[in-house]
């Protein structure tokens, strides 16, 4: 229960005005701060019903696939500029972000994650390290501004966190692939 709770507090700090507009100013934290935290905030709450709707879960995600797919879904969406911008002009699809992120991806991330074997948890990661890589690159080397609400410079930015973020992930498969954990337990 405290888990929901702190997932609650965290949904509720990250949809007060003051704080999403300053986290929405700069396009780097808008992306890799607002929306993961999101996220996380779902992923906090999502013990509170998995508990009070058990069947439910087992029944619509019992293998993890159903659960990743829309997290991944959700996920390729917000990272697209078009959706960025629509964010921050239009207050619809700035709430469908504060509910998709934390109650549609952090939730479904939560219940498929245990649920899905070592090769699926890898692929997905892989996945996601080309997707971060191709982002990066367009980002950067695009030669016209892909957000209105945002500079130049900015997006710029966000292609370079988006690189460092896919090197960070080639690192951990890295790890993965070479180091035994259970040698270490």
């Amino acid at each position: 229960m405290n888990q929901s709770f702190y997932g609650m507090l965290l949904f509720i700090f990250l949809a007060a005005p003051p704080v999403a507009n300053f986290m929405e100013s700069l396009m780097v934290i808008h992306m890799h701060m607002q929306m993961p935290m999101l996220v996380i905030s779902g992923m906090l709450m999502a013990r509170f019903l998995q508990k009070r709707f058990p069947h439910l879960f087992e029944k619509w995600n019992s293998n993890g696939v159903p659960g990743i797919t829309l997290f991944v879904l959700i996920m390729v969406y917000w990272m697209l500029p078009r959706s960025m911008d629509e964010t921050l002009t239009s207050p619809i699809i700035e709430g469908f972000k504060f509910i998709s992120l934390p109650f549609l991806a952090g939730i479904s991330l939560r219940d498929s994650w245990k649920k899905l074997n070592p090769f699926g948890k890898n692929s997905i990661i892989i996945s996601f390290t080309i997707l971060f890589i191709g982002l990066g690159w367009l980002y950067i080397w695009s030669p016209v501004q892909l957000c209105n609400n945002y500079l130049v410079i900015e997006q710029v930015t966000l292609g370079w966190a988006f690189l460092l973020t896919a090197i960070g992930m080639i690192i951990y498969l890295g790890y993965n692939f070479f180091i035994d954990p259970s040698a270490y337990e």
